[in-house]
């Protein structure tokens, strides 16, 4: 057990101590000029970063002594449009203004080059669309490095994407009279990550809602078992799936087609982060759409403010996904 360590408090456990705004807390703790709060309000902040142990961010260090930094932007091998690269500019011209650095880092299969640019480039944080894992997750917690990602505490007002859109999902299928759902994954390893990441969310909501167990199936991205998996999901009464992405459900319509079935009839079929080829499909395919433009303003806010340089207001995240509804439920 001395291997595991506790997880580190972050600004907002002390803000929630404190009964004050994330906000509130890297005015004080970081010194932030021009902001006006009691003596009251700082000395709460203060013995409750004290209680709970909690300490400024690296980055928030490296700007009080002048110092420029870099930030550590992780662009996965997954296909999101242009969200990815979108967030990506945005942040790279907001830092910039403060004399920070975003250094782009495609993921690869070892995460070789996270954990080089973690030893050589001593990044003050680290942000991406979703939760690292592996070996570049290991050195980044190792190194004690910030991390901010989407359902991350520091974005809190994003809300966790994943809950956000498994009930979006469930709630619709739910409407359609659908029950046993299945999930389906592709069998591509750097993908699993983000199918297990959607799968949570899934499974938070079927529980919430009296649902069973999602059934997991796991499909060749060449549509070569896609037919088997399809008829297994059928004969177990599953009657709707829900894919980890636009480009598995198309898989798993080719599978309903190859097995003599039909959609959404015998089995209804369900995307995620909708593109464009989703209207096109046969037949179209229902998702859910992530919206850039929320995307990129809260992560901007979360990350601005993680090293402090907090706006006065946070945007909001209510209009991060939606339901694009097609023929295929």
């Amino acid at each position: 057990m001395g291997g595991i360590r506790a997880p580190r408090p972050t600004k907002v456990d002390v803000a929630r101590l404190a009964n004050v705004s994330p906000a509130t807390v890297t005015y004080v703790l970081n010194n932030v000029a021009g902001q006006t709060i009691s003596a009251q309000t700082t000395a709460a902040v203060r013995a409750a970063a004290k209680q709970l142990g909690y300490r400024p961010n690296l980055a928030a260090r490296n700007l009080a002594v002048g110092a420029s930094g870099v930030v550590l932007y992780i662009v996965p091998r997954i296909t999101l449009g242009e969200l990815l690269l979108e967030v990506g500019s945005r942040l790279t011209a907001a830092l910039a203004r403060h004399g920070v650095v975003l250094s782009l880092q495609f993921e690869t299969d070892d995460g070789r080059n996270v954990v080089d640019a973690v030893a050589d480039l001593n990044p003050i944080a680290v942000t991406s669309v979703f939760p690292l894992s592996g070996a570049a997750l290991d050195a980044v917690t190792a190194a004690d490095i910030p991390q901010i990602h989407l359902g991350s505490a520091q974005l809190h007002a994003m809300g966790a994407l994943h809950l956000t859109i498994g009930e979006l999902r469930v709630d619709h299928l739910v409407s359609r009279g659908h029950r046993k759902l299945a999930v389906a994954n592709a069998d591509v390893p750097a993908l699993r990550p983000l199918g297990e990441y959607w799968l949570a969310g899934l499974r938070v909501a079927a529980e919430q809602r009296g649902l069973p167990e999602p059934t997991v199936g796991t499909l060749a991205t060449d549509g070569s078992d896609a037919a088997d998996v399809v008829r297994g999901w059928v004969a177990d009464g599953v009657t709707a799936v829900c894919a980890q992405s636009d480009e598995t459900a198309f898989v798993v319509l080719h599978g309903i087609r190859r097995a003599g079935l039909r959609c959404p009839e015998d089995l209804a079929v369900m995307g995620v982060v909708a593109g464009t080829l989703g209207a096109v499909s046969e037949p179209p395919l229902t998702s859910v759409a992530l919206d850039a433009e929320t995307i990129v303003d809260v992560s901007v806010a979360a990350m601005m403010a993680e090293l402090g340089y907090p706006s006065e207001s946070e945007p909001s995240s209510a209009n991060v996904a939606r339901l694009i509804l097609r023929a295929s439920t």
